[in-house]
């Protein structure tokens, strides 16, 4: 254990998972280095963590976790063994980091993260705080037939009641959270940290979306013109399927351009793919009836999950005219520009326990990007229907909404309003971001125990 002087500002950072793909905690790290904390952060490193904290050399240092190896054990032999693994893998990387004021935890997952990080904090004296993201019992359900009534979902949550209720503070996502851990679990109560877009989601210029479009057609040709004779107009000098640039540097929509929907999903069983599916089947039905009327979408999926094979060769046997899909896993950079590129987003997160709100549709606003969001408990703290975005309930739903915004594309007279309030809403959300918000409700917290 390497001790420190006295009047350290230590901070442990663990995250039972891919740090790159664990934004909110990454961004309690960056707001943690800007505070002047050294942080020693705990995870996976199977995607690149922000550019802020592996640059942050001596202030920030990653401990990588070993992956679990792969075996043909059976699935409850596996369960057991990577628990033994993960349990093994942290103690050895906790032992490593300095001397922490604190040791801020992510749930899920909670097994066997709270059990090891709750001991370690009891032996060394070091405060202990979780940020509830959601229940790890509630997800392992989704996997399991007998859902919440299987015995891990019930020993994962004695665990997160156990020793969830052992922390010194707690942060969560919701209201809504917070009141169901001190009602239902007699913790807390816990500090409502709303996930906020940090700065590098905001809106961006046509010249920015441009170079991005023709960044992207290098590997996609959906981003491409369907023929380049507008390159023999006076003055243009690059085109793509929506955009063109002229010899003096100025950039313009193309009048018919194609719209882009995007959408970013982890491939888990709490997001349904197939309700976007059938949602963009029946858009397709109706511009392929009336093409002058609504334009070609172009769909971007982004992200990585366990079930992105199996949809994306569902996706290789469509045979659209009107919709076509791409499923990208963009560079950290890129993916904010996407989102303020795009026309409209589409959210298909439910969430497990209904008590956690999805990221997001957080960037989506951030980026200035209006959303259709998948309806459950508490969408409501943070999506207000035909204020900010749509809620829809199913498919149908959902593909109302995509031809209702779509129609006579991007100059429908009859949308001006709804997309004048959408803008001043979503501007007026932009005002609030990431580290400002943390400052107020998170960082009082930290500071009171150094």
């Amino acid at each position: 254990m390497v001790d420190v002087q006295i009047g350290r500002r230590n901070a442990c950072i663990v995250v039972l998972g891919d740090i790159g793909r664990s934004p909110r905690m990454q961004y309690h790290a960056v707001s943690l280095l800007e505070e002047n904390y050294n942080v020693d952060f705990i995870g996976y490193v199977e995607t690149k963590p922000l550019d802020a904290l592996t640059n942050a050399h001596h202030k920030c240092k990653i401990h990588e976790l070993s992956p679990v190896p792969v075996t043909n054990l059976t699935p409850k032999l596996k369960l057991i063994f990577k628990t033994f693994w993960q349990t093994l893998s942290l103690l050895m990387a906790l032992v490593s980091i300095r001397r922490s004021n604190f040791l801020l935890v992510q749930n899920p997952p909670g097994v066997p993260t709270l059990i090891v990080c709750y001991l370690y904090c009891a032996i060394t004296r070091t405060k202990f705080i979780i940020d509830w993201h959601n229940y790890t019992y509630t997800i392992l359900a989704l996997g399991t037939a007998s859902g919440e009534k299987s015995y891990f979902c019930r020993l994962a949550k004695w665990i997160e009641r156990s020793f969830g209720g052992k922390a010194n503070a707690h942060f969560c996502v919701t209201k809504a959270m917070q009141e169901d851990l001190l009602l239902n679990w007699n913790i807390g109560p816990a500090v409502v940290l709303y996930d906020r877009p940090p700065t590098q989601f905001h809106p961006i210029e046509l010249a920015q979306k441009h170079e991005l479009f023709m960044k992207l057609s290098k590997e996609y040709p959906q981003f491409l013109p369907k023929c380049y004779a507008d390159l023999k107009e006076s003055g243009v000098i690059e085109t793509t399927a929506l955009t063109q640039k002229l010899i003096n540097g100025n950039v313009s929509y193309k009048p018919q351009r194609i719209a882009i929907v995007v959408s970013s999903t982890s491939w888990t069983p709490d997001e349904d793919f197939g309700i976007l599916l059938k949602a963009l089947e029946d858009y397709e039905s109706t511009a392929s009836a009336r093409p002058n009327n609504f334009p070609t979408i172009l769909c971007i999926i982004t992200g990585k999950g366990p079930q992105k094979e199996e949809y994306e060769c569902i996706i290789s046997k469509l045979k659209w005219s009107k919709v076509s899909i791409i499923t990208p896993w963009l560079d950290v950079e890129d993916y904010p520009l996407i989102l303020a590129s795009a026309d409209l987003g589409v959210c298909l997160h439910y969430s497990s326990s209904g008590l956690d709100l999805p990221m997001k549709v957080v960037d989506m606003f951030g980026c200035g990007l209006p959303v259709c969001a998948y309806n459950f408990n508490c969408l409501g703290e943070l999506v207000t229907h035909g204020q900010n975005g749509f809620i829809f309930e199913n498919h149908k739903d959902l593909a109302d909404q995509l031809k209702f915004w779509f129609e006579n594309f991007p100059s429908n007279p009859s949308l001006l309003e709804s997309k004048e309030r959408f803008r001043k809403n979503l501007h007026e959300f932009q005002a609030l971001r990431w580290h400002e918000n943390w400052r107020n409700n998170a960082l009082p917290i930290f500071n009171s125990y150094t």
